[in-house]
């Protein structure tokens, strides 16, 4: 079955699909087509643990029924620096959008005046 992913790094975001039963070391195929940096520079996380790249995505907790496309898995990417350590793990989060006015916000009144 297909697992649904986010992979995160800083403010680089790429959602993309995979069956369960892949290998992590082939999801990282997928991503160095896109990142343009080999697998073997790039760690993957999940859970805020490292996974294996000798395990499929179902085997590191991946699966259509935690990764659902309308609900993608976060997977979190740190690349290699150029000492050979890898970066620290950073995803930025996205902004949340202002709270809608008063006026705008849908309420059961009655036809009664709001509240103020």
């Amino acid at each position: 079955m297909d697992a649904f992913m986010m992979i995160q790094r800083k403010k680089l975001t790429i959602f993309t699909d995979a069956k369960d039963n892949i290998l992590v070391n082939d999801l990282k195929k997928i991503i160095a087509c896109i990142v343009k940096v080999p697998p073997a520079d790039q760690q993957l996380y999940y859970k805020d643990e490292i996974m294996d790249g000798t395990k499929t995505l179902a085997e590191c907790g991946l699966n259509s029924t935690i990764a659902k496309a309308q609900s993608p898995a976060n997977i979190g990417l740190a690349l290699k620096m150029d000492n050979g350590e890898f970066e620290q793990l950073e995803m930025i989060p996205y902004s949340l959008p202002p709270d809608l006015p008063y006026v705008m916000k849908s309420q059961d009144t009655n036809g009664q005046e709001p509240p103020m």
